[in-house]
């Protein structure tokens, strides 16, 4: 799910990239049509980017209280925190000594 969500966010970073750098290559362009379209694709730019902006911040706040709820689990329960960790050490050290 992360994996997805940042792949997202990275694709709607480079539209408004691309969106940007179009605006800026038709703005010696004249005419009442493309003045039109140039002022719906900033604000449809200006709303982008205040999404993936709002998108960024609620990551970032999902992210540290998921770390929150981890470190609280692992202060309440070490034992079983340090079975996970030598599992998990011993699954990984059972798969490279297979190559």
């Amino acid at each position: 799910m992360q994996v997805a969500t940042d792949k997202l966010m990275h694709d709607l970073r480079a539209v408004v990239g691309d969106a940007e750098d179009l605006l800026k290559a038709t703005a010696g362009q004249t005419g009442e049509r493309i003045e039109k379209i140039r002022t719906r694709t900033e604000e449809s730019l200006r709303n982008a980017r205040a999404r993936v902006q709002a998108a960024g911040h609620d990551l970032e706040a999902a992210a540290q209280d998921a770390a929150r709820q981890v470190n609280g689990q692992v202060h309440e329960h070490p034992w079983a925190a340090v079975g996970v960790a030598a599992g998990i050490g011993v699954l990984v050290g059972i798969l490279l000594g297979r190559k």
